[in-house]
């Protein structure tokens, strides 16, 4: 079964970090892009941050840059965000895809295979 699973949400203070992670079963990450994403309530679904398949290239939204990091691990047919100096409009289910088209990084329309998502909640 061709499964992403996230892991690594939960409650933080503002400023504080979270590493989320993004593993791969039923098939290899290494051929794909990898792509973070995120929803808030009410909201509609927003790109985060885009690994291409070798790891050479990264693409972060202006909002993360600076803060957050994306890397892969192929051996371990992982992903990871670390996220740092979190605020509380980060705040939001974070989910992680994989490339499905050449379209651009932060078009959730272009990408398959989605987790369940992994719930951030950043708050005093």
């Amino acid at each position: 079964q061709v499964q992403l699973v996230e892991s690594g949400g939960g409650l933080v203070q503002p400023g504080g970090s979270l590493r989320l992670s993004c593993a791969a079963s039923g098939f290899t990450l290494d051929y794909y892009a990898i792509g973070w994403f995120r929803q808030a309530p009410g909201k509609e679904r927003e790109g985060v941050s885009c690994i291409s398949s070798s790891g050479g290239s990264t693409y972060y939204a202006d909002f993360v840059k600076g803060r957050f990091t994306i890397s892969r691990d192929n051996t371990k047919n992982t992903a990871s965000l670390q996220m740092n100096s979190l605020k509380p409009e980060d705040t939001a289910i974070y989910y992680c895809a994989v490339a499905r088209t050449g379209s651009r990084w932060n078009d959730p329309t272009a990408f398959g295979s989605w987790g369940q998502g992994t719930q951030v909640t950043v708050s005093s």
